[in-house]
């Protein structure tokens, strides 16, 4: 094949990836999925490598990869499997995200030529809170753990499994249809890769797929050659365990050298006793974001990029946590300061490149209650400022970094849910001054029409996102809970129950600002 025709292939895996996703999303039940768009898909081949992905959910999609080498050491997939797990500590991120992977059996063999996998955030998988977001102090009061097995065996679901787990969550039925969504996912994948297969033969694909990932790893390569050769260390803090009040520090030692880097998190916290904690595939997933980044649009992300990369982490550490830690938190928040991390580090070496730290929170939160179905489970995450960049401002009121989904619309929330959105706004000044101003956050305020019990899990509410060159912080984070006429200050991390007529505000961070202010 010549440069243009594996331009093509490329092109082309990447359409059935982005058709996966399309499938799920016109296919489920959960506002998380269907608005949110809360759901990543990917193609690897038979031994595993990452050949496309979708551009869907970072954190996501860099953990795959470890997921899929835990599904070759542990089974044989057949013609018509359907395997499923959500085990954080096989490659998985956090107990809500439900993977499942299916073989692609196109030229006859006794293996599969491809895996599709398709990952996507359930609004509730059980656990002590609606939401399975609350701050545990064990993974198994944060939800059910599957372990990788099979969901499907030859085309025939396994009935008894799935009643098992839909036992045990709210709203089976809204967890079910969610499956179901991704079950199609992978079927229209097989179908539209067996589709490439007949039309231009493995015989070709092959050597396409092999040029691929070799342009991957090359181009970089190439990107890193780009910083100066040198050791560069950074810390950063998690604003707290949500018990205690002390920091919990995140550190990084990068070493640049000829082409590759090596990111050493070995110093960082011991793991906590709630669920900040991220598993090593998270903090992999976050390395790989940020010198994705770096690498620019217009390059195929397989696993010919990460090559080059390679991550350190100590067992037992709050980026490396070991079972039964809880981790709910670390996926969604303790990944966003492993990216702040890394990036300071990084504008000690490339300060021209290197944005102000963004919003570092998702600023979760999970809504559940009494209801049809066995009761009602919502979440989404809200955005806030981008920071400040090299080039020009940060965007105001947008998911940053490791999350790439929306806000559930109002219209679709109030639909389905007793409770209404009252404001929702940008948080006006809350971006830090500099040359180039970091972005404001946002306010989202919720007003509840009947009983339900709420978990808010945000940081970046004691320890504001830092500036670059010169820049000022953005402002903190903070939010409110309004309870029968009495108004509170709420801490980042928190669980409480709200009545008919309460009110929840949501006030998220704004970016840092990069650059010292021009003066007059």
């Amino acid at each position: 094949m010549n440069v243009i025709e594996i331009e093509i292939v490329n092109r082309l895996l990447s359409a059935i990836a982005e058709e996966m996703g399309i499938v799920v999303r016109r296919a489920a039940f959960s506002p998380n999925i269907k608005e949110r768009r809360d759901y990543s898909c990917a193609i690897f081949d038979s031994s595993g490598l990452l050949l496309a992905q979708a551009a869907h959910i970072p954190v996501h999609l860099g953990a795959m990869p470890l997921t899929m080498k835990r599904v070759l050491s542990s089974m044989q997939l057949k013609p018509g499997d359907v395997a499923i797990t959500n085990d954080p500590f096989a490659g998985g991120t956090h107990l809500p995200d439900i993977t499942l992977i299916r073989g692609v059996f196109a030229s006859g063999g006794e293996g599969p030529d491809f895996y599709l996998v398709c990952r996507a955030h359930h609004a509730d998988v059980g656990g002590k809170a609606p939401g399975s977001m609350s701050l545990a102090d064990s993974i198994d009061d944060e939800g059910v753990l599957i372990p990788l097995t099979l969901l499907h065996e030859r085309g025939k679901p396994d009935s008894a499994l799935l009643d098992r787990f839909l036992s045990c969550v709210r709203n089976p039925r809204e967890r079910r249809g969610d499956l179901d969504a991704q079950v199609a996912a992978l079927r229209r994948g097989e179908a539209r890769l067996l589709e490439l297969v007949s039309q231009k033969g493995m015989e070709r694909l092959e050597p396409a797929f092999h040029e691929l990932v070799s342009y991957g790893e090359r181009v970089m390569r190439s990107v890193i050659t780009e910083i100066p050769d040198g050791t560069y260390c950074f810390t950063d803090y998690l604003d707290d365990n949500g018990i205690g009040r002390e920091p919990i520090p995140i550190s990084v030692e990068i070493t640049v050298s000829r082409g590759t880097v090596k990111l050493d998190f070995s110093s960082s916290a011991p793991q906590q006793p709630t669920g900040i904690n991220a598993v090593k595939s998270v903090t992999h997933s976050a390395v790989y974001y940020v010198f994705s980044c770096l690498l620019g649009g217009g390059y195929p992300l397989n696993g010919g990029i990460m090559k080059p990369i390679s991550v350190v982490t100590r067992p037992g550490t709050v980026v490396d946590a070991r079972f039964p830690a809880p981790v709910a938190g670390g996926n969604v928040e303790t990944s966003q300061r492993i990216v702040d991390t890394v990036m300071g580090a990084l504008a000690e070496a490339i300060p021209e490149r290197i944005p102000a730290a963004s919003c570092g929170s998702m600023n979760n939160i999970a809504v559940g209650g009494e209801g049809p179905d066995g009761g009602y489970a919502y979440y989404e995450t809200i955005g806030g400022g981008m920071g400040g960049r090299p080039g020009g401002p940060g965007l105001s009121a947008v998911h940053t970094h490791m999350t790439n989904t929306l806000n559930t619309p109002i219209e679709a929330l109030e639909q389905s849910y007793p409770f209404m959105v009252e404001e929702y706004a940008i948080r006006r000044g809350s971006g830090g001054k500099g040359r180039h101003r970091g972005g404001d956050g946002m306010v989202r305020r919720y007003r509840f029409l009947a009983p339900a019990q709420v978990s808010i899990m945000a940081e970046r509410r004691r320890l504001a996102p830092y500036g670059v060159a010169g820049g000022a912080p953005g402002k903190r984070g903070y939010d409110i809970a309004v309870r029968q006429g009495r108004r509170e200050r709420l801490r980042g991390k928190a669980t409480f129950s709200v009545g008919p007529g309460d009110l929840v505000e949501i006030r998220t961070p704004g970016g840092g600002g990069w650059g010292a202010p021009l003066t007059e």
